[in-house]
Order: C-alpha cells, then sequence, then structure tokens
C-alpha cells in the first residue's frame, strides 16, 4: 500500500501566501519520494486540500494508498461530509455551498480511482513523515516555487 503523507502551510498569515508538501512512500521498495509546490495566495484549507490532491495523483490509479494528515478537514471531507454534501447538492449544514468546491471535487475524482483509507495524526507532534511534509510546504513558501520534486532514500 502507498501512503502519502501530506501537509499544507499558510504563512505569515491566514489567508496569506501557501504552499503544500507531500511525502510518498511506494508499498514494495518503501522509497520515499518529496513534493512541494507554491499555490500562492490562499487558505490554510486550500493549502491543505492541495496537498492532499498533489499526494492522490501521484499514486497510480487502481492502487490502495494510505492518506495521512493532520487536516481533520481533509479527512473528515473525505470520509465523514462527502455523502451528506453530495446528497444536498454540495449544500453545507448552513445551506451555503460547500467553501472550495472545486477543490474537493478533484479529491473526490482522485480518490475514486484508488482505494484510500484516511488516517489523522497530530500536527507538530513528532511524526517524522508529518514533519517533513510540514517543512516541504513551509520551504514552498519560502522559494515560492511553483512545484519541485526530490527523491530522498
Amino acid at each position: 500500500m502507498w501512503i502519502a503523507y501530506t501537509d499544507g502551510a499558510c504563512a505569515p498569515s491566514n489567508p496569506g501566501p501557501s504552499g503544500w508538501g507531500v511525502v510518498l512512500i511506494a508499498p514494495d521498495s518503501g522509497a520515499i519520494s518529496e513534493y512541494y509546490g507554491y499555490i500562492g495566495p490562499g487558505t490554510n484549507q486550500i493549502a491543505e486540500l492541495t496537498a492532499a490532491i498533489e499526494g492522490l495523483q501521484r499514486v497510480p490509479p487502481g492502487e490502495s494508498v494510505e492518506l495521512v494528515s493532520d487536516s481533520q478537514y481533509v479527512l473528515k471531507g473525505l470520509t465523514e461530509w462527502r455523502a451528506g454534501w453530495e446528497r444536498k447538492g454540495y449544500k453545507n449544514s448552513k445551506g451555503e455551498q460547500v467553501a472550495n468546491l472545486g477543490l474537493w471535487k478533484k479529491l473526490y475524482a482522485l480518490a475514486d480511482l484508488r482505494r484510500v483509507r484516511t488516517r489523522w495524526v497530530r500536527g507538530h507532534n513528532g511524526d517524522l513523515h508529518n514533519e517533513r511534509a510540514d517543512a516541504l510546504a513551509n520551504t514552498a513558501l519560502r522559494l515560492k516555487s511553483g512545484s519541485a520534486a526530490a527523491l530522498a532514500g
């Protein structure tokens, strides 16, 4: 099973400049690939969703993947809220359109082509790969790069 650790960053303010980071672990070899990118102006929610999208799109369709995130927003949107949103025409509990709908639809389309399970980790709590995904997202902010990839071990 692939493992995708994803994280978004928004700094120095939210909303503000935003970036994403992904640590992707291959199923058989355990090879680790790292990716990051600068989004531009955005919110923390946009950054977190973009990170999840970037992580899933790097996993081949049809494969199993564990999406690991410190974002309850992303994970609950995939597991708990989706059915209700779809049933209500993508309206939230207040009857308003779900925020970031385009990103949600893109994430759902990617998830539907893979066997996705989710796992929440507490942010900034010592999980090696979550901390690395966070560092990559912050690297994107510092460098303001469009997108970059680096292989590690």
